[in-house]
């Protein structure tokens, strides 16, 4: 799928009068016609890659600063904060959103700021955790230059072939003089691996599975190899705090860990060739399901893009630990906490089965995708075999999944989806009996004379 065009005449004017130029003196410097210039800055016109060059050669330029949308997070990012409860009676659809964000970018971003300083998560945004999360998002989960350097790494060890486990051992024997040593519960109790390099070991716990036992060796190649480039793209996030920066470091390292395990070529190519069939892919790659479903999220490469899957880890409370939205538009998947009318929940008593299901938002903004092909298992915590569960579920548009080995046998009719919501605080469905929370911001009504037949009644907007 090719990218779209860029527009970015806000951020060209601002140059322009920055360095005090009338149009006619900056398309002669760009060696442009004045009126091809004109049409770039009123956005009718997208910037060209030729223009792009001649603005770095001639001005003290960042092209970063052309994609100012990725601020907001782009204009997933922007719908996400429209869909607010509060200004639903405004009707404000994509298209609106998308002329706002490429006429006044600024202007989208100090919206943006605004809202994430005063809207329902307000007294999260100081978080580390959820400024990492943001961070994340505004690449969309895609970070080109450390796929390229782990794909590139994959060949070098020639982890096509044979175990990747022995090739990662291999790799750190020879090229780091350390081993790799299996050691008991009693002796690690409370990690999952330890660097020792006083004894120049890399020691994990017994009780990692092999695919977690390859992502900890690959997690080790990232520490030790790709230290700067790592470091590199966590330095240029504008964090107002260092433990935010050290959690997106570690996604970083896990991020080219699972590059690593499935390099990005032939990676899409297998799931392509099976229809995304998960289970086939967890084994060809010997990757766990959360491994492979993290790796889906990330599948944004220009020119070789693959579908935009999102992907969430959920305790038996109904929390999202873990959200990757990626390049989706499923923006529910970035709350809180999850409906009890999705299945995510039932996969906890499914023993480890996979349970799909095909389920659609009634929320503002979020159900044009004509619902989703949601897909979960229950998985154990890495380490912790029976004192640790959790249900990670992917997901994608069912517009887009109709060819997709799970959705086999499965209507996509939307009138079948199973109706969800964001979360019951959240959510503005009329009569749902599993509510637990009335909407916030909402005016319960009581009726003395009659009892109805859910927990909360309340009025339209």
């Amino acid at each position: 799928m090719a990218d779209a065009a860029l527009l970015a005449g806000p951020a060209i004017r601002r140059l322009r009068k920055r360095e005090n130029l009338t149009q006619a003196a900056m398309a002669t410097r760009l060696a442009i016609s004045p009126s091809y210039l004109n049409l770039i800055e009123r956005n009718q016109r997208p910037v060209s890659a030729r223009v792009v060059m001649a603005l770095v050669e001639k001005f003290d330029f960042d092209p970063r600063s052309l994609r100012e949308d990725e601020a907001v997070g782009g204009l997933d990012g922007l719908m996400r904060r429209l869909a607010d409860e509060r200004f639903a009676d405004l009707d404000i659809d994509r298209d609106e959103a998308e002329e706002f964000l490429s006429t006044a970018p600024q202007v989208a971003a100090a919206f943006a700021r605004l809202y994430d300083k005063s809207g329902p998560d307000a007294d999260l945004q100081d978080d580390a955790l959820a400024a990492s999360r943001r961070e994340i998002e505004r690449w969309r989960n895609h970070f080109s230059d450390l796929d390229h350097s782990a794909e590139e790494l994959a060949d070098e060890m020639r982890l096509s072939r044979g175990d990747i486990g022995l090739a990662l051992t291999e790799r750190l024997r020879e090229r780091h003089q350390l081993s790799v040593r299996i050691l008991p519960r009693d002796v690690l109790p409370e990690s999952l691996s330890r660097l020792d390099l006083h004894a120049r070991q890399i020691q994990l716990s017994e009780m990692l599975g092999p695919a977690s036992r390859n992502f900890q060796l690959a997690l080790k190649v990232a520490q030790l190899e790709k230290r700067e480039e790592i470091e590199a793209v966590a330095q240029g996030a504008d964090f107002d705090e260092e433990a935010a920066r050290a959690l997106f470091r570690r996604h970083l390292e896990g991020y080219f860990a699972a590059a690593l395990l499935m390099p990005y070529g032939r990676f899409l190519r297998a799931c392509e060739a099976t229809g995304y069939d998960l289970l086939v892919l967890e084994r060809r790659f010997s990757v766990s399901f959360e491994q492979l479903a993290h790796r889906l999220t990330t599948l944004q490469r220009v020119g070789q893009r693959g579908l935009p899957f999102f992907m969430v880890r959920i305790d038996r409370a109904g929390q999202f630990s873990k959200s990757f939205i990626g390049a989706s538009t499923a923006h529910f998947a970035s709350a809180d906490v999850s409906c009890p009318l999705w299945d995510a929940h039932r996969a906890f008593e499914t023993g480890g089965e996979l349970v799909t299901q095909f389920v659609a938002l009634e929320q503002a903004g979020e159900g044009q995708a004509g619902g989703w092909l949601t897909m979960m298992r229950s998985v154990e915590g890495s380490g912790a075999p029976g004192e640790a569960r959790f249900v990670v579920a992917i997901g994608i548009e069912a517009v887009l999944a109709a060819d997709l080995a799970q959705a086999r046998g499965l209507s996509l009719n939307p009138a079948d989806a199973q109706p969800i919501g964001p979360g019951c605080a959240a959510c503005q469905r009329q009569n749902c009996r599993q509510r637990s929370l009335p909407p916030r911001g909402r005016k319960l009504q009581f009726d003395r004379m009659r009892r109805g037949n859910t927990p909360f009644e309340f009025g339209e907007r």
